[in-house]
């Protein structure tokens, strides 16, 4: 997706119309970070997050009522600079249902800007008995 940076000046009124023009109505900026694909295997579910320019200190990773939740924030402190723009100091965060497991077995890797996490499935416990018959 095109990034939306432009330039005022009178030499340009005619590109500039016509660029607002086709630009989309709504623009989802957090679209661009923390895709997400989701593997099945045997075993468990894996995701792989896409979280790029972050230190793992930068993110945490919850699970509660069958959410997992990855957030990151990201905030860098410049006293000197005066910014016209800043898109680079921000915090995100995504759930994910993942239903009932166990939370002890949850294990994440960051590596390459990819988060990945590995969520053992839960085997169902058989329940055998015979049910009467009236």
């Amino acid at each position: 997706m095109k990034n939306y940076i432009t330039t005022r000046s009178a030499n340009n009124l005619f590109d500039e119309a016509i660029e607002n023009f086709f630009r989309p109505f709504y623009v989802d900026s957090d679209s661009t970070f923390m895709k997400t694909d989701i593997k099945e295997t045997d075993k468990d579910y894996v995701l792989e997050v896409e979280m790029p320019g972050l230190n793992k200190k930068d993110i945490s990773i919850k699970f509660e009522s069958g959410y997992i939740t990855i957030s990151a924030k990201k905030q860098e402190t410049d006293e000197e600079s005066r910014y016209i723009r800043r898109e680079r100091a921000t915090s995100y965060s995504r759930s994910y249902y993942m239903g009932e497991v166990k939370e002890e077995l949850i294990k994440a890797k960051y590596e390459n800007g990819v988060l990945t996490v590995n969520i053992p499935k839960e085997k169902p416990e058989e329940s055998r008995h015979n049910i009467l018959i009236d």
